[in-house]
């Protein structure tokens, strides 16, 4: 599914990271991230949410930063989205974490809007900045 996201996202070519390393980041002896499946009833999987805590400085708890949240074609609209949602706000809730935060591709219309309806604010003064690649090397000292 980390690959049908990457894909629809259209960035299959970035997407480079491997079952182990996936296995290792989840299930290893100090697991970095955490993941919720969504499943129909007949135990199909329909979706997923991976996600890891961030920190807020100004509010001085945690947060969950929601990296993927991903529902195959064939079932949107049929709430797994929504539930995943919703067990990580109640993750939130249950341990006093004030934050629950994502990004989204602004061309990407209906995960906009559909975050909205779940009372999502965007934050348009806010952007996101990165380093990969040479410029990581070279600004962490790897000529």
């Amino acid at each position: 599914m980390v690959r049908e996201l990457a894909d629809y996202e259209k960035a299959l070519h970035e997407a480079r990271a491997t079952e182990e390393q996936l296995r290792e980041a989840l299930f290893g002896e100090r697991p970095a991230v955490f993941a919720h499946i969504a499943e129909t009833e007949s135990g199909e999987v329909a979706g997923f949410a991976l996600w890891f805590l961030n920190f807020s400085t100004w509010r001085g708890v945690h947060g969950i930063y929601l990296e993927d949240l991903y529902v195959r074609p064939q079932h949107r609209g049929g709430g797994y989205g929504k539930a995943l949602l919703r067990e990580l706000a109640g993750l939130c809730v249950e341990r006093g974490y004030e934050r629950l935060e994502w990004s989204v591709l602004d061309w990407n219309s209906s995960a906009v809007d559909f975050y909205r309806s779940v009372g999502a604010v965007s934050l348009d003064e806010w952007t996101v900045n990165r380093l990969t690649g040479d410029a990581l090397r070279e600004l962490g000292g790897a000529q």
